[in-house]
């Protein structure tokens, strides 16, 4: 039995790309009051009423464009980023586990599998900090510790937002992705968006978001208009995060620039908001707006750089 687990945790993912499974995943994860702060006497009736019987439908056929025959991008990736890690760490004291914040395999299942382990690391895999995400997995770790009699040493990583390797590894993957089909006019960092309302009571993602930003124009020496930041995956009436990338691109396409690329910092493997909505319906929206090349550079997945970032965040917390 390990004594040390170090407990990467996403956000999840259906089972199958199906309607069924999909409408699993999302009553699960649209239920969780970090991510929906509305009060559940108002947002269940929606929820049940008219979200779930056709959000999954949609939803489905979005994840059969870029699932895998392994399975979701996302859980094929993030079990490639475990394997790296465990045979990084190569001792066997320490457990790599991974485990999703919705769906499975669940956070429940993998602490109750290491019960017996001194030590738990948490590192939810999101670079930036927000109630929304790596809140949520806080507090369901913390719902489930409650329940045992003999709690672990716990250490819980908060976000790494600036973190010197980080920036090293986004600025790599941008000059990599340069040498093979050379600069954009533009590069957009588009950041998954949350509602305004959640930043205006204190949700610092924002604020972490630009940070990054600005530590990776320095890091690539470029013109200051080269880069600029947006925020993607908005859903329903509330205003969210601005600028929104749909509409960024499509300005850009409209303002006569024909060649961008797109990176997703805030995305520790590439999924659905990346390969399916980044990659094929905005490079499209840019395309048939007057755009003539759009390029989307990968996540950082499980290249070196990324595995020396997560490995150096590990080892911080076993000091």
């Amino acid at each position: 039995m390990a004594k040390t687990v170090f407990l990467l945790v996403n956000l999840g993912t259906p089972d199958a790309p199906t309607t069924e499974a999909v409408r699993r995943y999302l009553r699960e994860f649209l239920s969780d009051r970090r991510v929906i702060e509305t009060s559940p006497w108002l947002w269940q009736p929606l929820l049940n009423l008219f979200i779930l019987p056709s959000r999954p439908k949609k939803s489905a056929k979005a994840y059969k464009k870029v699932w895998l025959p392994e399975g979701s991008p996302l859980m094929v990736l993030s079990k490639q980023q475990q394997a790296a890690l465990q045979q990084r760490l190569d001792n066997s004291e320490i457990k790599v586990e991974l485990a999703m914040r919705y769906g499975n395999p669940s956070i429940e299942s993998i602490l109750l599998k290491n019960k017996q382990a001194e030590k738990i690391i948490v590192l939810p895999l999101y670079p930036q900090y927000s109630a929304t995400t790596t809140a949520s997995i806080f507090d369901k770790i913390s719902q489930i510790l409650r329940q045992w009699r003999v709690i672990p040493e716990l250490h819980f990583i908060q976000q790494y937002a600036t973190h010197p390797l980080y920036i090293k590894a986004l600025g790599e993957q941008i000059k990599s992705f340069w040498q093979q089909q050379g600069r954009p006019e533009k590069l957009l960092l588009s950041f998954h968006g949350i509602p305004k309302k959640y930043c205006e009571a204190g949700d610092p993602y924002p604020q972490q978001a630009q940070e990054t930003a600005d530590l990776l124009r320095q890091y690539l020496n470029v013109d200051k208009d080269l880069i600029a930041v947006s925020f993607q995956s908005r859903m329903g009436k509330l205003e969210w995060l601005k600028p929104y990338t749909d509409e960024t691109l499509q300005q850009w396409a409209q303002q006569g620039i024909k060649n961008i690329q797109v990176i997703c910092p805030g995305f520790a493997v590439d999924c659905l908001e990346t390969l399916e909505e980044i990659a094929m319906e905005n490079r499209d929206l840019f395309l048939t707006s007057g755009g003539e090349k759009f390029n989307y550079i990968p996540a950082l997945n499980s290249n070196k750089d990324h595995i020396d970032l997560l490995l150096s965040l590990f080892n911080n917390k076993m000091k």
